[in-house]
This record gives C-alpha cells, sequence and structure tokens, in this order.
C-alpha cells in the first residue's frame, strides 16, 4: 500500500456579503459574470456553477491547495493506493457537519454513506434518486470516470474503497475536482420522501464554509458564513453576496463604488486605469486556459478534412489575437497550454493562407455563398474577454473565402446545453484546467467519451482515442508524454479546432480585500479571504 499523510491544512471558508449599501467589515460581494444553470455541481462543467456552488456550498474527498495545483486533503484526511494502483482507500474526516437551513435539519455527521450517494448517483442509472430526478453528469461521463470505477463500498462508517477497472494516473486529481462535490444522503432522502428531489439542484446542502441562502436568477446569490464549518478559523466573514452582471463595465463601475469588492474577466482596455486606481489592486497571472474555434464535424460540410483545414487557415490569427485580446493574451498553436506538461513545442500552425483555404473549399465541391452559424458566446470568459468581436471578425475572415456566415448568440447555460447537443455549425468556446493533467485536455475536450459533454467537435478518432486511454493507465510521466505528444500530433493534423488564445488572467479587487489567491484551474475560491 502506498500510504499518503494527511499534511495539516486549513483549507477554507468564505467571503460573504450583505447589501452594497451598507457593507459591514465582514461582509463582502463578489461581482459575478453569470447565472449558474444550478446548484448540483455534479450536473455541470462550468466556473460559473462551480463558483456559486462546488467552491462556495461543498467539499470534495481531496482538494486543491488554495491558490495552487497541489493535491490536499478535504473531507477525507488520508487515502492509501493499492500495490496495483486498482483500489483507493479513503479514511474520512470526523466531526463534520452539513448546512443547518431553514430547509433542511441534518440528524447525523457527514460519513461514508454521504460518498456512497453521491458517487453511485453518478455511477448507476438505477440508482433510485436519479429515476426520480433524472439528469446527466456530462464531467464524470467525460472523464470515462463512469466506465472505470468498478465500485463503491464502504468498509467501515467513516472509510470508503473505490475499486478501479484500469489505473488512473490522475483518480485522487479528478476526485479534488468541483464535480466530486460531496453531498449530504440524508438530505436526499428527505427530497424523494417529500416528493421535491430536484431540489437538490436548487436548494444546496453541503459541508462548506458557506450556507445557501437564496438565488435571484440574473440578480444575485446570497449566502452565509458556516459558524459549524470543519476548519473555522478560514471562516472570517459573515456575509457573501454573488451581484450578477453580465456587463464588464457595469462590474467595473460597481468595483470603483465599492459596490462589490471583487470582480472578474475586465476588458483589456480597462486594465491600464484599474492598475493606476489607487482603491483598487489587479492581480496578474499566466492563463492556465485556451480559447478555440470548434467545427461540428457530424455537420456538413466540416466531416471533411479539408474543409476544417480550410477554415483554420483562413483565420487570420494574429489580428485576432491583436484586436480582441490587446496585451492579455498569447496566440495559441497547441490543444492545450505550453504551460501544461507533455505540452508538444514541435507542432506549428499551418499559417493564415486564405488562397489556399479558397482552393481547399473549391476542390471539396463548397460552392461560393454557402451559409454556415457561428456561435458565439454571450458572456466573458477567462479564455476569451469579447466572442462577439471574435465572432464578427471570424465572419470577415471566412466571408473573404466565400462562406455565408451567421453568428448566433443564446443565453450562457442555453448556449452551453445547445452546444453539447450539437445544433452549432461552429462554435466559440474554451476551457480553463481543472486538474494540472494532461487528460484534463486531451481526454476531457476530445475523447469519444467526450461527446455530450465537453466535446464539442463531436469529433470521436480512434486512434486519437487509444493513444489518451492508454497515458492514463500509465504512471511513469516519460511514458505519459510521449503518448500524449502522439495525440496533440494526431490531433493538429485532423483539425477538429483552432486554437486561438492564451489569456493572461487579471482579477481587479478592492485594496481592502486580504488574501485573495487566483486559482489556476479559473475558480473564485473566498477560503480564508478577509476584508480590511
Amino acid at each position: 500500500m502506498l500510504k499518503h499523510a494527511v499534511i495539516p491544512f486549513l483549507v477554507g471558508a468564505g467571503l460573504l456579503a450583505g447589501a452594497p449599501s451598507a457593507l459591514a467589515a465582514t461582509n463582502l460581494v463578489f461581482c459575478s459574470e453569470g447565472s449558474p444553470a444550478g446548484f448540483d455541481p455534479g450536473q455541470y462543467t462550468t466556473g460559473t456553477d462551480f463558483d456559486a456552488s462546488a467552491e462556495t456550498v461543498f467539499n470534495r474527498l481531496s482538494q486543491f491547495e488554495r491558490g495552487g495545483t497541489a493535491v490536499i486533503p478535504g473531507l477525507a484526511t488520508s487515502w492509501d493506493i493499492s500495490d496495483d494502483g486498482l483500489t483507493y482507500t479513503f479514511h474520512l474526516r470526523e466531526g463534520v457537519k452539513f448546512h443547518t437551513t431553514d430547509f433542511f435539519k441534518p440528524t447525523r455527521e457527514f460519513n461514508a454513506d454521504d460518498v456512497l450517494f453521491t458517487f453511485n448517483r453518478m455511477l448507476d442509472r438505477e440508482h433510485p434518486f436519479r429515476k426520480a430526478y433524472p439528469t446527466e453528469f456530462p464531467y464524470f461521463v467525460g472523464m470515462s470516470l463512469d466506465k472505470n470505477i468498478a465500485r463503491v463500498e464502504k468498509s467501515a462508517p467513516m472509510t470508503v474503497v473505490f475499486t478501479l477497472n484500469s489505473i488512473d494516473a490522475a483518480f485522487v486529481q479528478n476526485l479534488a475536482m468541483s464535480f466530486a462535490a460531496i453531498l449530504s444522503a440524508e438530505y436526499a432522502d428527505q427530497l424523494m420522501t417529500s416528493g421535491r428531489p430536484s431540489d437538490i439542484n436548487q436548494k444546496p446542502i453541503g459541508t462548506g464554509p458557506f450556507v445557501f441562502q437564496r438565488y435571484q436568477k440574473d440578480s444575485q446569490i446570497r449566502y452565509r458564513g458556516n459558524k459549524d464549518y470543519w476548519d473555522p478559523a478560514q471562516v472570517k466573514l459573515d456575509q457573501l453576496i454573488f451581484s450578477i452582471n453580465i456587463d464588464p463595465s457595469v462590474r467595473i463601475q460597481k468595483l470603483r463604488k465599492n459596490e462589490c469588492q471583487i470582480t472578474l474577466h475586465p476588458r483589456p482596455a480597462d486594465l491600464d486605469a484599474l492598475k493606476s486606481d489607487p482603491q483598487l489592486q489587479v492581480i496578474e497571472k499566466p492563463g492556465f486556459n485556451l480559447g478555440y474555434i470548434a467545427y461540428n464535424v457530424r455537420h456538413k460540410p466540416f466531416d471533411r478534412l479539408e474543409v476544417r483545414q480550410a477554415m483554420d487557415m483562413a483565420v487570420n490569427k494574429p489580428a485576432i489575437v491583436k484586436a480582441v485580446y490587446q496585451q492579455a493574451g498569447q496566440m495559441a498553436v497547441g490543444s492545450m497550454p505550453p504551460t501544461q506538461w507533455s505540452y508538444d513545442e514541435s507542432i506549428k500552425d499551418a499559417g493564415y493562407n486564405p488562397d489556399k483555404a479558397r482552393e481547399l473549399l473549391k476542390a471539396a465541391g463548397v460552392k461560393e455563398g454557402t451559409e454556415i452559424t457561428l456561435w458565439a458566446m454571450p458572456v466573458q470568459r477567462p479564455y476569451n474577454p469579447n466572442a462577439k468581436l471574435m465572432a464578427e471578425m471570424l465572419q470577415a475572415d471566412w466571408g473573404k473565402v466565400g462562406l455565408k456566415v451567421k453568428i448566433v448568440s443564446y443565453e450562457w447555460g442555453e448556449y452551453l446545453k445547445r452546444t453539447k447537443d450539437g445544433e452549432h455549425d461552429i462554435s466559440l468556446i474554451g476551457w480553463t484546467g481543472d486538474n494540472g493533467d494532461p487528460d484534463n485536455w486531451l481526454g476531457t475536450l476530445y475523447s469519444c467519451d467526450a461527446i455530450g459533454s465537453n466535446n464539442y467537435s463531436m469529433w470521436c478518432d480512434p486512434q486519437y482515442d487509444a493513444l489518451v486511454k492508454k497515458a492514463k493507465t500509465i504512471t511513469d510521466r516519460e511514458q505519459r508524454t510521449v503518448l500524449y505528444q502522439q495525440a496533440q500530433q494526431r490531433l493538429k493534423q485532423q483539425v477538429p479546432i483552432t486554437p486561438i488564445a492564451h489569456s493572461t488572467v487579471n482579477q481587479p479587487l478592492s485594496a481592502k480585500v486580504e488574501d485573495f489567491k487566483v486559482s489556476p484551474f479559473g475558480r473564485n475560491v473566498f477560503s480564508g479571504v478577509s476584508l480590511d
């Protein structure tokens, strides 16, 4: 057995916010960029959803250190891995309490039954709660955990054993991700008995540093500090409010007026003024992200490789990066960031060549004036500060090679749902890494199993898939790197995507905010944060 010892760690607690008009010293307002689709982390894949649920209300068995990529204990104090790498035994933390609210009052503390409920609901389509409240778990499925976890069992009230079908080199990192938040089995039983199982997605109960109070779509989410948190020293604020504002200029105005103390995704054009404001601070970090174009290979003519090659060559990538990202972006070439280990630096772009693109389209039988749809995100994301402008520039680029491009957009939740269903021809999308492992890019975004979750190209290539799956079952990093680099070469040759840029993350906040850590994974985590 490989023993993973407990490291003393204060995981976290949170900020909370009261009314922006009358802030107390222990209240904090976060100007967020969009409404979450719900509060059941297993159902979702975006930072907007995870910030509002997994990073406030919930904990995981393992967790990432605040502001870093190292895995540390969470609801499990330690874990053992069998010599064959197929059995993980998690030893659970004693004395952890679920939230007490006006809609739920727990009668027991956290134990193994809660872990079993959380994972068996995702594993078993015949699970009673899943039948009562039918839903899908795109991240869990997209990472093939539904196929690789053979069973989850408790060997004692505070011990849980996961048995895998094959080695997963990133298994503990995977369980530290937001989608693996631990839910209350007792609360689920109460919802089943009362005939309201869908409330698990609207009225969340967790063990985390913040207790959900209420949500008004497109307006605000309110939480209070969890005074019974298992790491009480980290709960430094009484109230947390997410003030939801899609418009970045509104968010910045609110920050300057002290109507919120932290915001995100400023427009590149606003950065100089923000950095010169003595009442504010701007934390700047290299982005662990990728903004890209996804071609839906299930829609004609994008099922043809030469058409995808033509679309790629017709994109004036340097011009887009300059206009959209300005001083806060780096042109992307590969399918993940250069800072991710195993990144293949030998990969090169085909280059901007509209004449060659036009020839390829003509040879593929694509007629002049062919109409296609380009879907553009309605919100700012860490990997794309202005999808509308990017879409307009692509419309012009592809117009130059004879295509008629219609730009389409929907509300963010609807946009994601429809693109996961493959309704688009081409979509603008992107990703911020979740766990520091290459599989979180190459498997999560482009594998066959990820179709219907995060594979927006609907691309399934057996040669590519075999490389990625094999790499995941090997623990030696050098051997994994060889396989992942072969997979990157194959993906570049087949062009299911056009990488555009890696953006620099700029996080504006009040100068009064102390100890806020920018997550490399694009999460907004309020544990340990205080106001001066």
